[in-house]
């Protein structure tokens, strides 16, 4: 269910209401709107309860939530979500990441944090912790790859964009991470979702390589649920039989999201196709859908990369693709952020 307070509800009568629903044996979320509050409610199985919430002072409705995933959806709250974060947004405009796959080494991420600095990106992407399918493969450098982060950010202002592999890892990362991103492989780790629901740091939550969006939104309501509304959805290829890409880039997801969620959507188009000559397409595609966003693997010398180097751009070819963007953005009345 869902309670919609009136303009003039008073804070006394919206915390009235939220101590009645306690008593009910549910969950209350307050969401404060730019002209109203409402209060989501969670735990309820039936409508028992909305008759006495409906007589409360400062009550406009009580409304049926029908979606399964009660906080994240429209249903709950109309206004699109925007989340402020490292002199930047996400939502209300187009914001590009970028950065390497891994943190390699301090003149490697340095190099490429000051260059995107310089093309106005405020936002960097990096791994310090890294899944991957080999066991042989290059894991990230750890908690070093952290200081490295932590350093690069104190030299050039830049934000930084981390993944968070384990619970035990939460703390480490949210002490350098403007942003935390869980990766698809983690999309369903119930685990991590409810301890990083307590993070007071935004969640970059990426689609599993094999789930439908309804599952990408649940997943987002567990972090939502435990109190961290500031959930940003990452849209990053799924499997199917195609082989000419690294995964088939779903842009429908956009509207699709937008649709049924208040929260922003970006699209990731390195991992999207594998492939860095299709990243510039893919990306100008994403802006044209309605896509709040980009997640862009960049590193100075793809060719040595330790990961990811045959979908990572160069400098000069993100530099070219973020320039052609800009006229896109303006025809299309968005702002580049």
């Amino acid at each position: 269910m869902l309670v919609v307070m009136s303009v003039d509800a008073t804070q006394a009568q919206i915390e009235a209401v939220a101590q009645r629903i306690r008593e009910f044996g549910y969950t209350p979320h307050v969401i404060p709107g730019a002209t109203r509050t409402a209060i989501g409610i969670t735990g309820n199985r039936g409508p028992e309860g909305q008759d006495a919430l409906r007589v409360m002072p400062g009550v406009d409705a009580v409304i049926r939530v029908t979606a399964p995933y009660k906080l994240v959806s429209r249903e709950t709250q109309s206004e699109p979500t925007t989340v402020q974060v490292a002199g930047t947004r996400i939502g209300n405009g187009f914001t590009v990441i970028g950065g390497p796959c891994a943190v390699e080494n301090e003149q490697m991420i340095m190099e490429t944090a000051e260059f995107l600095w310089q093309q106005g990106v405020r936002l960097l992407r990096g791994g310090a912790f890294k899944p991957r399918t080999s066991p042989y493969a290059f894991q990230g450098l750890g908690e070093a790859g952290l200081r490295l982060l932590a350093k690069v950010k104190e030299r050039t202002g830049i934000g930084i964009v981390t993944e968070v592999l384990g619970v035990e890892d939460v703390d480490a990362v949210a002490e350098v991470a403007d942003v935390v991103q869980v990766g698809t492989r983690n999309m369903q780790n119930y685990a991590l979702l409810r301890r990083l629901s307590k993070l007071r740091r935004p969640i970059l939550l990426k689609r599993g390589m094999a789930a439908t969006l309804e599952e990408l939104l649940m997943a987002a309501e567990y972090i939502v649920s435990g109190g961290n509304r500031e959930v940003i959805l990452c849209e990053r290829g799924v499997r199917t039989f195609a082989d000419q890409t690294r995964n088939t880039l779903d842009l429908s997801a956009v509207p699709v999201v937008r649709s049924l969620s208040h929260l922003p959507i970006i699209i990731d188009p390195s991992h999207g196709t594998g492939k860095a000559e299709y990243v510039p397409a893919m990306s100008r595609a994403a802006l044209a859908a309605g896509a709040d966003g980009l997640l862009v693997e960049v590193h100075p010398q793809p060719a040595r990369a330790l990961s990811d180097g045959a979908q990572s751009l160069d400098l000069a070819a993100f530099r070219e693709m973020h320039a052609a963007l800009r006229p896109l953005a303006a025809a299309l009345g968005v702002e580049m952020c």
